[in-house]
């Protein structure tokens, strides 16, 4: 029976790891060639490394003929779900709900914020040594429109409300109702793009949502709003957005890019009123301790024959 665990945070720094699996190192290494440390036919749990190349992640999966979970550390799971085809049936692959949550909501709300308040004309006229007030806008009295209404969707809305929003609307696949309100499905963003001050995207990328945010959507959000991306780069038409915002017509303030990472001389890093972050929503000082938590109640999980967490499909089966 497949016993291993590969795991790509050393397993002496998770507290309450369970006995009987033996726990392997393995992260991909420096360069992506890291040797494996251990037979892949004995693996019966692989952890995904985190910020690591999609070949570096996808590497081990055609060898591993025994295993029963894959958990990545990331919110989504799309840069993994085209190897999943070489795993046998019966694998569960989960995701790490519950982890980014934090981060990725802080950064969602410092890109709107410093998008409104005028931040990085500031920096650079302070590159400049030159005083130069203006008038800004305030996140106050904006209506804001969530795209993708799942954990991470329900935490930037956490931390809208102090700020005094006129409205929060929220879309996802499928309507639903909130303590906060309704969710409204995809069909409702026509009638809804308009009257949103933010756009905030925090959907996960399928095909349903690929190039979402296409010319069509991008002429719909009213004259000066901003669109902000914190899912995933190819649910906008980038072409499209750097055409959009040629017109000067809205901003936008993006953490992820299509193509990723954005090549030197690509149009959108010159294109007005963008801000860009380099992928920045996951890794911080919050991921380390959400993840060892989430890895150790997972492997306790395990052991204990218990239903596992975040389980987004099963291979030979339905998606979760």
């Amino acid at each position: 029976m497949s016993t291993d665990v590969w795991l790509p945070v050393r397993p002496e720094e998770i507290e309450g790891l369970p006995e009987g699996p033996r726990y392997l190192f393995w992260d991909g290494g420096e360069d992506g060639d890291q040797e494996f440390p251990g037979d892949p036919a004995d693996c019966a749990v692989y952890v995904v490394p985190y910020m690591k190349r999609q070949p570096v992640k996808t590497r081990p999966l055609a060898r591993l003929r025994n295993v029963e979970v894959v958990q990545t550390l990331t919110a989504g799971i799309d840069d993994v779900l085209p190897a999943v085809s070489s795993l046998p049936p019966g694998v569960r692959l989960c995701n790490a709900r519950g982890v980014h949550e934090a981060s990725t909501a802080e950064l969602a709300l410092t890109l709107t914020l410093a998008s409104l308040r005028g931040v990085p004309g500031f920096v650079r006229q302070q590159q400049r040594q030159h005083w130069q007030g203006d008038f800004h806008p305030a996140l106050a009295d904006r209506r804001v429109l969530i795209v993708g209404y799942g954990s991470i969707g329900a935490a930037i809305e956490d931390r809208l409300v102090p700020f005094e929003v006129a409205g929060v609307d929220r879309v996802a696949r499928s309507a639903r109702t909130t303590e906060r309100g309704p969710v409204h499905p995809v069909a409702q963003l026509p009638a809804l793009l308009p009257e949103a001050d933010v756009v905030i995207l925090s959907t996960p990328l399928s095909d349903a949502t690929r190039h979402l945010v296409d010319a069509e959507f991008l002429a719909r959000m009213k004259d000066g709003a901003l669109l902000v991306n914190v899912a995933r780069g190819a649910v906008v038409d980038t072409e499209a957005l750097v055409a959009e915002l040629a017109t000067g017509r809205i901003t936008a303030a993006v953490d992820v890019t299509d193509p990723e990472p954005l090549p030197a001389g690509h149009p959108l890093w010159s294109a007005p009123g963008v801000l860009i972050s380099p992928h920045v929503g996951g890794p911080t000082s919050a991921f380390l301790p959400r993840a060892k938590r989430l890895l150790a109640d997972q492997l306790n999980r395990y052991t204990r024959g218990e239903p596992l967490r975040n389980v987004i499909l099963t291979t030979g089966g339905e998606d979760a």
